[in-house]
């Protein structure tokens, strides 16, 4: 004959099953991966524009770079959601995107306006810093276990968004790789070995 289950047991096993369902229809979870993928992408972005055939056109480069890292950072996104079968949950997907997008469409708009006025000196600065808003920003969506390293993230972002404010031109190149390159790679692992509980 079986021992009983205690009911406290039962009690706090439903209850965490209660906890995790409310966190996956209301947080939004971030692949590491998608991370080091940026960050390679970044990483590749930083060299080419840092050679003395590619620094004349460094803004395209890094154009070019954003639009493909935002393609498949955002495709790598979808397919962990619809993998974990949280794909039902449209909310934590909007929340983010509201948190993420309007920085990053400030950056688009900022960039064109100060490319016209010719003070792309600017641009580097400004990247940074709006980048940094919009990930801090999508962090408080982001599930428990990686919300902490994902604001953090956001806030190194930020603060080097203010040093290529303050440093010359010519650091600007270095400055946005480490940013958009070893930022990324860094976090995307730390995220990852976190969500895999390592």
């Amino acid at each position: 004959m079986q021992n009983p289950i205690p009911i406290e047991n039962q009690a706090l096993g439903t209850l965490a099953y209660i906890r995790t369902s409310i966190e996956s229809s209301g947080s939004m979870a971030v692949p590491g991966m998608a991370g080091i993928v940026m960050g390679g992408i970044g990483t590749l972005a930083a060299i080419a524009a840092s050679v003395a055939r590619g620094a004349p056109h460094w803004l395209e480069i890094w154009l070019i770079a954003a639009a493909v890292a935002f393609v498949v950072g955002g495709a790598m996104m979808a397919r962990e959601t619809a993998q974990s079968g949280h794909a039902r949950y449209l909310g934590p997907v909007r929340k983010f995107l509201l948190c993420l997008c309007p920085a990053l469409l400030a950056g688009a708009a900022l960039t064109f306006v100060l490319w016209r006025g010719g003070t792309t000196n600017l641009i580097p600065g400004m990247w940074l810093l709006l980048y940094g808003c919009a990930v801090l920003s999508a962090s408080t969506v982001t599930i428990a276990r990686t919300m902490r390293l994902i604001s953090i993230m956001g806030a190194l972002f930020m603060l080097l968004g203010v040093l290529a404010f303050a440093a010359p031109a010519s650091t600007h190149t270095l400055i946005l790789g480490v940013g958009f390159g070893a930022l990324h790679t860094i976090f995307g692992v730390l995220i990852g070995r976190v969500s895999h509980g390592h």
